[in-house]
């Protein structure tokens, strides 16, 4: 089971100047986080914490592999992600999210970045992520296929037959 305390970070314990900080997730880091739209993959996050009197500037570097379902024929598939995100991190009064800049409570100094790199990785899934050309599920294709047939088959029925109040209108020339 994948511990998620690793990835809690005690912010006033951490020395001036940079911080180097390094974590391997996998299948078990997205089951403890319950992610709704990865649940595999193997990614290795490099977070780099430079530290100043007024805030703390995160810079994450994440790169593997996620599996998510084709949206073709729905089988899974090796996405591979690489991306670099940044965050602002301050102390104050309560906890808060603002787009890049993130509040600590002072009196807790602590960061769960679980859930920031959870959502750093579905945000760099392209919307459409479909197998390479050939590597789809055949049986899955052919079924699609002929459904996608037949339903092209009813809509052409469908233009055919125009409702008569509407036939009327095709006969009128509009001229200047």
């Amino acid at each position: 089971m994948c511990k998620l305390d690793s990835l809690r970070i005690d912010l006033k314990a951490l020395p001036q100047d940079e911080t180097v900080l390094q974590y391997e997730l996998d299948d078990d880091y997205f089951k403890a986080i319950e992610a709704l739209d990865v649940q595999k993959g193997k990614l290795c996050v490099d977070l780099s914490i430079r530290r100043t009197d007024d805030f703390f500037e995160l810079n994450f570097h994440t790169e593997g592999v996620v599996h998510i379902p084709c949206d073709i024929c729905l089988e899974d598939m090796e996405q591979p992600i690489e991306t670099d995100n940044r965050l602002v991190v301050k102390f104050g009064e309560d906890y808060s999210e603002d787009d890049d800049l993130v509040t600590v409570a002072e009196d807790e100094g602590i960061l769960d970045v679980a859930w920031f790199i959870y959502q750093f990785i579905d945000l760099s899934i392209p919307i459409k992520h479909v197998h390479a050309p050939g590597k789809c599920n055949p049986a899955m294709v052919e079924m699609l296929e002929q459904h996608s047939t037949a339903r092209s088959g009813e809509e052409e029925e469908k233009e055919e037959t125009i409702d008569p109040r509407w036939a009327a209108l095709k006969n009128l020339n509009l001229k200047d």
